[in-house]
């Protein structure tokens, strides 16, 4: 028996809906990087397309092909790590660049690109001095088809962040000293952040997939993930018998334990070893003992009974990824992007 992962692609397009109001009169693309932040790229970036989005990311050139094989031609599909100009078959994508290097490499072939520029962040983007040699020079930006000029925020999710607003003075005055482009600015928490932080193209990614983008305060977006993974056995112990490695959990009385077929192998992660909860008919249930690669125990006692094959829900409605990363002392990010490939993948909506 296998876990099932269910992916509702009609939230996702919900939230990509809402997204994009809040991105108006601009542009809203969709982030859909590392296989959609864990939950598919083909299945999302179709549910997106239908619902009018127009502009992709992805990281890397392995993801940025799979999704253009996905969409067919037409929209515009850009690669957040660059590649080489002159390889085959790369014509329907578009490369950011991240460097005076890459400009030149890509000046004079007259395909389209992004420029970036760096804030704040000191990642990827052109640095001050390169900025300065561009603005003193821009020659090199002549033979290319500049779709847009981006930059990335660090703190979008503190609204009371300093950085914010001095990434924004520094994205405006840096786009005054370089040739006329549209701007690519906002992520996913930065449409929450006021009109100071609107431009041309926003960038959500997150917030796509049900992460709150506006920690803190109620999530504005529909949930899109729910996981649930079968019982293989139920078994009664006494009082003072322990579960699982280590002997870390150990039962204060006679308790009913469940043994669900699902693990850190699957992308639950260790750290949620006895911080955790699943939902059983309708009521939650406490992880016990550590996870272990392949499975995970809950004390039931209190559920009514269970019997191997039903299921308990280990991500939902109300157990979102979340909640789930603040157990783990980690973000929602990462429980999305860990989720395995050995779930039996369900998508609805589509």
């Amino acid at each position: 028996m296998r876990a099932e992962l269910v992916i509702d692609c009609a939230a996702i397009a919900a939230n990509w809906r809402l997204l994009r109001d809040r991105a108006a009169p601009g542009a809203c693309a969709g982030v859909v990087k590392a296989d959609a932040y864990g939950l598919g790229a083909g299945p999302v970036v179709r549910a997106l397309a239908a619902a009018g989005c127009r502009h992709f990311f992805v990281a890397q050139l392995e993801e940025g092909l799979a999704v253009r094989a996905a969409l067919g031609p037409g929209p515009m599909v850009a690669v957040l790590d660059g590649f080489a100009p002159g390889e085959d078959g790369l014509a329907d994508l578009t490369p950011v660049l991240n460097g005076l290097p890459d400009v030149e490499a890509w000046s004079g072939i007259g395909r389209a690109a992004i420029l970036q520029v760096d804030t704040g962040m000191a990642r990827l983007g052109l640095d001050a001095q390169e900025v300065a040699r561009l603005a003193e020079d821009p020659a090199p930006l002549r033979g290319i088809d500049l779709r847009f000029v981006m930059t990335h925020l660090a703190c979008a999710d503190e609204p009371d962040h300093p950085l914010n607003l001095h990434q924004a003075v520094r994205f405006a005055e840096i786009r005054r000293r370089l040739p006329r482009a549209p701007a690519s600015f906002a992520n996913s928490s930065g449409l929450f952040l006021g009109p100071g932080f609107g431009s041309e193209l926003a960038r959500p990614g997150c917030a796509l997939y049900g992460i709150n983008p506006t920690p803190g305060a109620a999530n504005p977006m529909r949930q899109v993930v729910t996981l649930r993974a079968p019982i293989l056995q139920v078994r009664e112990i006494p009082g003072g018998a322990s579960v699982g490695y280590g002997a870390s959990w150990v039962a204060r009385r006679a308790s009913r334990i469940a043994t669900v077929a699902a693990g850190y192998a699957d992308g639950y992660l260790r750290a949620l070893s006895g911080q955790s909860f699943g939902m059983l008919a309708g009521r939650p249930v406490p992880l016990v003992g550590r996870v272990s690669m392949d499975l995970i125990t809950f004390d039931v006692t209190d559920a009514p009974l269970p019997a191997p094959g039903d299921t308990i829900e280990l991500i939902g409605p109300g157990n979102t990824p979340d909640d789930i990363a603040a157990r783990a002392g980690t973000i929602g990010y990462e429980i999305l992007t860990s989720l395995g490939a050995r779930y039996a993948r369900t998508y609805i909506g589509a």
